[in-house]
C-alpha cells in the first residue's frame, strides 16, 4: 500500500522504518489525511506478524511542528455551526474531534509492538505528544533540535495525553513548569528530565532507534505495568504537599487568573495522577474540550497561532510581484539600531554595509554584531566558526560609494528631518534605479521624508522596534506614493530575518506607537489623580500587559516622552498634549533630572546590583494620595486595556491599518498588549462592540475624553458586528472596505 505523506520500508530484520515526509510542505504537521494514513500504518504494523517493531523518523531536516492551523480552524467551525443548531451536540461533536488525536496515540502505545520515535529538528506539540506514546525516543544531538509543548502559549494545553504522559515520565515540578511556560527542551535536557532515551550522533539516528527494537524494547509503556510509581511520588505525599499549594500560587502569581489554558493544565495533570491512565486520558479531553470554548483561546488562538503564520507566510505582500532575492542590503547609521539591523540581516546570510561618517564609528557599530555573536556562543547557540561567517558578511564603510549594487537601504540616524534628508540625498546619488530605499522611524511620517527623495514611490518606512535581535516585529509604512515594489521588497527583507511584518498606511506614530502612548499617557492620569504608582504598575500587571507603563516609560526615557509632546505642540498645537503631563514630565526631566533608566532615574530608581530596581520614594509626593483601599483594582485594569484598544478602533477607522490581523498580531508582539485577549481589537470582539461601547461610555463619563468612542465602534455596536466581520481580511469585500 502507498500513502501520501508516508514511506513505509521493513528491513531484513521485522523492524518498520515509517518516514513522514509530506509532500509540499517545508515541515511535517498532523492534518486529518496524516492521521488517517497514520492510523492505517498502526493496524498495518500491529498484524503483520513479520514486523517486530516500528521507528517513525522524518524525511526533513526537521520533526514536526505540530497540528495544522487548517485542522483547528475547521473544528472551530464544525463546532460554531453546529452550536447554531445544537449547544449540547455542538459540545459532544467537540469532545469527539478533540479525543481523535489522543485515541490514535493511545492506539499506537497499546499495539503490542514496541514504536521508537527518531526525533531531529523541531518536535512540537502533537508531534512531541505521539514520541511520548512511543515505547522509545531517541533524538539527535543536533544543537537546532528543540522539544516541547507550546500549546499554553496560543491559549489551550497538551490535549493529546502531553499532560499525562509528561508527569509520568518525570517530576511533577519539571512537568508543570514545562507545560505551563511552553518552553522549548534540548536533548540534553529532555534526557536528564528522562523524556527521551538517547541523544546520538544525526547520521546514527535510525540506526541507534533500530538498536533499541532489536535490544528488545517493551511494547508496553511504564504506566501500563503494573505496580507503576511515579518517578516525583505521589499527589499525596510530603513532596506533593510541597508542590502543589505552591505551584497553584506561582501560576496565579505568573499569570493573574488570565490563561484558563494554563490553569486547566494543573488541573488535569492533578486530577489525572489520581486515577488509571485512561480515566486521566478522558480527564484531560473534557478540560480541553472546555478550555476551546473560552473566548480566550478562540481569539488567542486566531491571532497567535493562525493570524500569525498568515502574516509570516506573507499574507500582505502583493501577489503580483516576483519575489526578490536579496543580494545586498544598506545601513546607513550605525548606532545602537543601526547595528543592531546590521546584525539581523547578516544572521540571515545577506551581506550588509554598514555605514557611518566615520569608519571608526562604523566598525564600532560592526563591534556590536560581535558582541552579540559572542554572547549567542557563551548560550551555546552559536560557534565560532558561525561568527566568523556573521562577521564576515558586514562591510564597514564611511564611503556612500559601497552602497552601489544594494537592493534595499536602510536609514538608521537620527530622528531629525534635515539629517535624514541629506543621508536620502547621498544614499540615492549611488544607488542602482530598482533599489528601494527605507527609513526606519519611529514617528516621522514617511510622506514628509519621502519629499527628500528623488524617487518616492521606492521610499518606503521600516519601522524596528529595540533591541532588533530580540523583538519579532516590524512596522512597514507606506507613503502616499509607495509603490507595490517597494511594499513587496520591504516585506521579502523582513522574511527573509525572520520576522512578523504588519503594513501601515502613514500618519505620526505609526500603529503601535500610538498605542504605547496612550497607555503611558493613563498611567500619567493615574499619577495625576493620585493612584498610588505601586498600584499604577502592579494593575497594568494584573491586566495582561508584561511591563507596567511607568517602567516602560523609564525603558522609552522620560526625556524623549519630552521631546516628543514638545513636538507634538509645535506639528499639532497645544491641545495635543494634555497640559498636566507635560507639567510631570518637565518637573521629572528638569528639576529632578529623571529621564529613565538611561541615567540611573525616572520614575524608578535604579541602585547598582545586585539591588532590585525600585519605584523612587519622591514620586508619590508629587501629588496629594488617594486612599488605595478605595480604589478599584479592576477598573484600574481595564481603563488601562480600553485605552489602548480605542486608539487601535480609530488607528482602524482612520485607514491606518486595514487588516485586523495586524492590529492584533502588531499589538501582542511590539509590546505585549495582554495576549489572553488575542489583541486590541480581539479584545473588543471578545466582549462585543456593545458591551465595549457602554463600558467606554462609563470610562469617559468619569474619567476623560481619552474614552471616547469612535465613530466606528459606535456603528459596529448599532449592527451587532465584529473587526473581523468588517474589515473580513479573508474576503474581496473585506478588502475593498479595508481600502
Amino acid at each position: 500500500m502507498t500513502y501520501t505523506n508516508f514511506k513505509l520500508d521493513v528491513d531484513a530484520d521485522g523492524i518498520a522504518l515509517v518516514t513522514w515526509d509530506m509532500p509540499d510542505r517545508s515541515m511535517n504537521v498532523f492534518t486529518e489525511e496524516v492521521m488517517k494514513e497514520l492510523d492505517t500504518i498502526v493496524d498495518r504494523v500491529t498484524k503483520d506478524d513479520a514486523v517486530k517493531g516500528a521507528v517513525i523518523t522524518s524525511g526533513k531536516d526537521t520533526f514536526s511542528g505540530g497540528a495544522d492551523l487548517t485542522m483547528l480552524k475547521r473544528m472551530f467551525q464544525l463546532f460554531h455551526d453546529e452550536k447554531a443548531r445544537d449547544q449540547k451536540k455542538a459540545v459532544e461533536l467537540l469532545f469527539e474531534n478533540t479525543g481523535k488525536m489522543g485515541g490514535l496515540f493511545r492506539k499506537l502505545e497499546t499495539s503490542g509492538k514496541p514504536w521508537v520515535s527518531a526525533i531531529n529538528g523541531t518536535c512540537m506539540g502533537g508531534a512531541f505528544e505521539m514520541s511520548l506514546a512511543c515505547h522509545g525516543r531517541v533524538v539527535s544531538d543536533d544543537p537546532a533540535v528543540k522539544m516541547g509543548l507550546p500549546e499554553v502559549k496560543v491559549g489551550i494545553f497538551p490535549g493529546a495525553g502531553g499532560t499525562q504522559r509528561v508527569p509520568r515520565l518525570t517530576n511533577q515540578q519539571d512537568a508543570l513548569q514545562m507545560m505551563t511556560t511552553g518552553s522549548s527542551l534540548t536533548a540534553s535536557r529532555a534526557k536528564a528530565m528522562g523524556l527521551v532515551h538517547e541523544v546520538v550522533p544525526a547520521k546514527k539516528l535510525v540506526e541507534s532507534a533500530k538498536k533499541m527494537i532489536k535490544a528488545g524494547l517493551k511494547p508496553v509503556q511504564p504506566w501500563d505495568e503494573k505496580g507503576f510509581k511515579l518517578p516525583g511520588g505521589p499527589i499525596y505525599s510530603a513532596a506533593g504537599a510541597n508542590l502543589w499549594p505552591a505551584a497553584t500560587a506561582i501560576l496565579r502569581r505568573e499569570t493573574y487568573g488570565n490563561y484558563p489554558g494554563a490553569a486547566s493544565i494543573l488541573k488535569s495533570v492533578y486530577e489525572g495522577l489520581l486515577v488509571p491512565f485512561d480515566t486521566a486520558l478522558k480527564i484531560e479531553q473534557r478540560y480541553f474540550t472546555k478550555i476551546l470554548q473560552t473566548t480566550e483561546a478562540g481569539m488567542m488562538i486566531r491571532s497567535l497561532f493562525v493570524s500569525l503564520q498568515e502574516l509570516n507566510k506573507g499574507a500582505r505582500r502583493p501577489a503580483d510581484i516576483k519575489p526578490t532575492r536579496l543580494k545586498k542590503i544598506g545601513v546607513v547609521g550605525a548606532g545602537f539600531m543601526g547595528a543592531s539591523i546590521a546584525y539581523v540581516t547578516a544572521k540571515a546570510g545577506i551581506p550588509v554595509v554598514l555605514l557611518d561618517q566615520s569608519v571608526e564609528a562604523a566598525e564600532k557599530g560592526k563591534a556590536h554584531s560581535a558582541d552579540l555573536i559572542t554572547k549567542e556562543m557563551q548560550r551555546g547557540k552559536a560557534t565560532a566558526e558561525e561568527k566568523d561567517v556573521l562577521l564576515g558578511l558586514i562591510t564597514a564603510s564611511a564611503d556612500y560609494a559601497d552602497l552601489d549594487g544594494a537592493d534595499l537601504v536602510i536609514e538608521a540616524v537620527f530622528e531629525d528631518r534635515e539629517v535624514k534628508r541629506v543621508v536620502t540625498e547621498k544614499a540615492e546619488a549611488v544607488l542602482k534605479p530598482a533599489a528601494i530605499y527605507a527609513s526606519n522611524t519611529s514617528t516621522l511620517p514617511i510622506t514628509g521624508l519621502a519629499k527628500a527623495s528623488s524617487r518616492p514611490k521606492n521610499f518606503i518606512g521600516i519601522h524596528f522596534f529595540s533591541p532588533v535581535d530580540k523583538m519579532m516585529l516590524v512596522e512597514v509604512i507606506l507613503g502616499k506614493k509607495t509603490s507595490d515594489k517597494a511594499l513587496a521588497v520591504a516585506l521579502d527583507f523582513v522574511r527573509a530575518i525572520k520576522k512578523t511584518p504588519i503594513v501601515v498606511n502613514d500618519t505620526r506614530g505609526f500603529y503601535v506607537n500610538r498605542c504605547v502612548l496612550r497607555y503611558m499617557s493613563e498611567s500619567y492620569n493615574m499619577l495625576i489623580e493620585g493612584v498610588p504608582p505601586a498600584m499604577i504598575e502592579n494593575a497594568a500587571r494584573m491586566a495582561g500587559m508584561p511591563v507596567g507603563p511607568l517602567a516602560l516609560g523609564d525603558e522609552t526615557a522620560i526625556d524623549l516622552a519630552q521631546k516628543i509632546m514638545k513636538a507634538a505642540v509645535v506639528d499639532l498645537g497645544e491641545k495635543a498634549v494634555d497640559p498636566r503631563h507635560i507639567e510631570l514630565v518637565n518637573t521629572l526631566v528638569d528639576k529632578y533630572d529623571r529621564r529613565g533608566r538611561k541615567n540611573g532615574k525616572g520614575f524608578y530608581d535604579y541602585p547598582a546590583k545586585p539591588a532590585k530596581k525600585h519605584l523612587w520614594p519622591e514620586l508619590k509626593t508629587l501629588f496629594p494620595q488617594q486612599d488605595a483601599d478605595k480604589i478599584d483594582v479592576e477598573v484600574l485594569k481595564q481603563r488601562f486595556l480600553f485605552t489602548i484598544a480605542l486608539e487601535a478602533a480609530r488607528v482602524m477607522e482612520e485607514g491606518i491599518v486595514t487588516d485586523p490581523r495586524e492590529a492584533d498580531v502588531g499589538s501582542i508582539l511590539a509590546f505585549g498588549f495582554a495576549p489572553y485577549t488575542g489583541g486590541t481589537l480581539s479584545y473588543i470582539d471578545g466582549m462585543g462592540a456593545a458591551k465595549f461601547v457602554e463600558i467606554a461610555k462609563g470610562l469617559q463619563r468619569k474619567y476623560g475624553a481619552q474614552f471616547r468612542t469612535p465613530k466606528l465602534l459606535l456603528e459596529m455596536a448599532e449592527k451587532g458586528e465584529t473587526f473581523y466581520d468588517r474589515f473580513n481580511p479573508y474576503s474581496v469585500e473585506g478588502k475593498k472596505e479595508a481600502a
